[in-house]
């Protein structure tokens, strides 16, 4: 898992719906839109065109891990 300061994590927001989002194993991850933002080098690229969509099976192992 890729360490990121928690004052970040509390701070950071989806870019599409302003909502919180999970530190789920190398990803940040916004359940209720199920999608995922990589974290490149602990930097959390929160960019809507580079998330990516999450499907069934990766949403429970996504939030398994958080």
């Amino acid at each position: 898992m890729t360490a990121l300061d928690e004052k970040l994590l509390q701070i950071l927001v989806c870019p599409v719906d302003r909502g919180p989002l999970v530190h789920a194993g190398d990803v940040l991850y916004n359940p209720r839109l199920r999608r995922a933002y990589r974290i490149d080098e602990g930097i959390p690229v929160l960019l809507a065109d580079e998330s990516r969509a999450v499907d069934d099976d990766e949403h429970a192992t996504l939030m398994g891990s958080a």
